[in-house]
């Protein structure tokens, strides 16, 4: 594949419409169609934007008991969850093929064809042209993510060849397993997706570890969510009245690879971060570290990746 020296990214920072699938397919396809707009030839989406990063939920369950109502909460969001492919993602891939953008989304993911009770984090990857590339499942949710999403395996772990380098990416705490890192810089990643739900200074410092330790651009996406943006008719909605009224603050950035601020990170706000990358940082950033080449020491370590589906 032709190769371009420079690319021109959205990385969208931004709230789901919460547990409303509909909505939340309206809102990426405008949100693609602006980003696209301004010249994007990558476009990338928080973790879980379609339909939506339950922040401050319990859903009714505390070790030993689950009640009703979280439940129904729980219902409701796996009903907004979507199955690949579906009416969902062809009405992305309408909105993706008008601006000739390649789209990496957040999803929760309902599979139809398995397990049809379990949801999973996901991420996206859109060509061009619609058509679906790749997908990768979040191998391992964190903390009380496990009660709602299932983990996924070795098989999606996408990278996706483009015109301006091999992407791909890790979810939110993925990105501290260090032998997931490592596997995608076997794949030769060179623009590096990190969507997140985590608001902390702390996230920002791996953000910048990651570009160079795999001397690669890093995109990081996060959501900006009030309370206010919540349905207000949920059944568990008394499980948000002690949280504080700016659920995630943001963060969203794009780092170069010597692990450089390029734009952001911006906080306390929805908005869409662009820049232009020179594609060539890459190779000049490899000149003395190259992680998987001249850094490298095979002869003591080797890494083994199942990348077999779980049956």
């Amino acid at each position: 594949m032709q190769k371009n020296d420079s690319a021109k990214v959205a990385v969208i920072q931004t709230a789901s419409v919460l547990m409303d699938q509909e909505a939340n397919v309206e809102k990426a396809c405008q949100l693609i169609a602006e980003a696209g707009d301004n010249g994007a030839d990558l476009i990338v989406f928080p973790e879980a934007f379609m339909s939506g990063y339950p922040r401050g939920l319990a859903f009714g369950s505390v070790v030993g008991k689950r009640e009703s109502k979280g439940r129904k909460d729980w219902a409701r969001y796996w009903r907004s969850a979507v199955t690949v492919p579906s009416e969902a993602t062809e009405k992305l891939a309408e909105a993706i093929r008008k601006v000739q953008a390649y789209v990496v989304m957040g999803i929760i993911e309902r599979d139809d064809k398995g397990s049809q009770g379990t949801l999973f984090g996901t991420m996206l990857y859109f060509g061009p042209d619609g058509e679906i590339l790749g997908k990768h499942r979040k191998l391992k949710p964190t903390g009380s993510e496990r009660l709602i999403w299932g983990e996924g395996d070795g098989s999606t772990l996408t990278v996706v060849d483009t015109p301006f380098g091999r992407v791909g990416g890790l979810i939110c705490w993925e990105n501290y397993m260090p032998l997931a890192r490592m596997a995608l810089y076997q794949k030769g990643v060179d623009l590096y997706i990190a969507p997140t739900a985590d608001a902390r200074d702390t996230w920002q410092s791996t953000l910048r570890h990651i570009a160079c330790e795999g001397r690669c651009f890093v995109l990081a996406s996060n959501q900006y969510v009030t309370k206010d943006m919540y349905p207000n008719d949920l059944a568990c909605a008394s499980d948000l009245e002690e949280q504080p009224e700016e659920l995630c603050r943001g963060g969203s950035a794009i780092v170069n690879p010597l692990g450089a601020y390029i734009e952001g990170p911006l906080y306390h706000e929805e908005g869409i971060l662009y820049a232009t990358l020179d594609l060539n940082q890459i190779h000049e950033g490899r000149f003395d570290f190259d992680v998987t080449g001249h850094y490298a020491r095979p002869d003591v370590f080797q890494l083994t990746v199942n990348e077999n589906p779980n049956e």
